[in-house]
């Protein structure tokens, strides 16, 4: 009988656990902040005693609800006020700019120099002169931008102004023909006609969404019926 128990409190642990990742969101799979890190500690020293607790499992079960619960309100407080991240996750850490270090942040940040130096070979940077600002962000990244002879040229620097590049034009929207990205691909209405009748279809009404790439590469998705 107990067997049994702990299986089902095991078992309602880990769907209390999932519904709680899936409530507070992908961010605290991907990237923590310093409330995160607390709450999902918290939530999974909770379950681990749940999974346990023959007695009265419904005590941390509560507990885990109450820690999802006030992640969420958290999560709404910061969305809605923005100046209140500030107090929550913390602010960025300017470490270094212009070529100077700034000490006395390394210690607000609690890095001294040796590990401010492995974050930056990490990020392949060796030499602290290629640095032109280095910013210790809420989340625990160190955030680098390089010196104007570090970057990589882009066509401003070049003074070129190439034309956006689109991967794939829309021709035909929910059974209506774009006549004005027809023209900019160089296409016409003879064109799109005999590309829908090579997929058997007979009107446009009929198409959800066409696209076609630089290649004239088309691509064509029916609409399915009600």
């Amino acid at each position: 009988m107990d067997f049994l128990k702990l299986c089902l409190t095991t078992l309602s642990s880990f769907v209390v656990m999932f519904l709680a990742a899936k409530l507070i969101g992908r961010k605290q799979i991907s990237q923590l902040d310093f409330f995160d890190y607390i709450t999902g500690i918290t939530i999974g020293s909770i379950a681990a005693e749940m999974a346990t607790e023959l007695e009265a499992p419904w005590k941390p079960l509560t507990a885990m609800v109450i820690y999802g619960v006030i992640t969420l309100l958290m999560s709404i407080v910061s969305n809605k006020f923005p100046r209140s991240r500030k107090y929550l996750n913390g602010a960025p850490i300017i470490l270094m700019d212009s070529g100077k270090l700034y000490r006395g942040n390394l210690k607000r940040a609690r890095l001294d120099l040796s590990e401010f130096m492995v974050m930056c070979r990490q990020q392949g940077y060796f030499d602290l002169t290629n640095i032109q600002t280095a910013v210790f962000e809420y989340n625990g990244k160190l955030t680098i931008l390089p010196v104007s002879s570090q970057r990589p040229a882009t066509p401003n620097d070049l003074n070129l102004a190439p034309e956006q590049e689109l991967l794939f034009t829309e021709l035909i929207m929910d059974g209506r023909i774009l006549e004005d990205n027809l023209k900019r691909m160089g296409l016409d209405r003879t064109w799109l006609d005999k590309r829908l009748k090579e997929r058997h279809i007979h009107s446009a009404q009929d198409v959800f969404l066409a696209v076609c790439d630089r290649n004239l590469k088309f691509v064509l998705y029916e609409k399915q019926g009600d």
